[in-house]
């Protein structure tokens, strides 16, 4: 898990996707900055302008995923909107685009993801690596990779 994380910490601009719509769902997927993150938390910062936080408060479930190098870690969870205030001074201070867009901290709306299920996946090596991690149960499993290596069948 630690290597999916690391992942995530050196490649912060992430796809990341919600519900939206009114009475029927329909995904929204958008790129996001991760802009903090503490062992399996990550922080996120917008405007309670925009579409994406309305979303979130109609409907907290989110995934994310972050890929380069033939590699991605996908995260699931629910969003929470309770961010201590010195975390979104730190998130504020320490983002450059943030500063030119607003003038203080606190005209923006905060949240973070408390990762509940990440994949990670690696498409370098022969058979490539899909590792599940159920963050809620601690359970951590291999995924299907493809036919070749799928030990249902019989193969390697």
């Amino acid at each position: 898990m630690e290597r999916a994380l690391d992942f995530l910490r050196r490649h912060n601009e992430v796809a990341f996707a919600t519900v939206g719509g009114e009475g029927i769902a329909v995904p929204k997927l958008r790129i996001f900055q991760v802009m903090k993150q503490e062992g399996t938390t990550l922080y996120f910062a917008t405007s309670a302008r925009k579409a994406v936080w309305a979303e979130l408060q109609r409907n907290p479930n989110v995934e994310l995923v972050a890929y380069a190098d033939n590699i991605s870690v996908r995260c699931a969870g629910m969003v929470n909107f309770h961010v201590p205030d010195d975390v979104k001074r730190w998130i504020y201070d320490h983002n450059d685009v943030l500063s030119r867009l607003y003038e203080r901290y606190d005209q923006m709306e905060y949240f973070a993801l408390s990762i509940a299920e990440m994949d990670y996946y690696d498409l370098s090596p022969t058979p490539p690596l899909f590792l599940h991690f159920d963050l809620m149960t601690g359970e951590t499993g291999r995924g299907f990779v493809g036919e070749r290596y799928d030990k249902s069948r019989g193969n390697e």
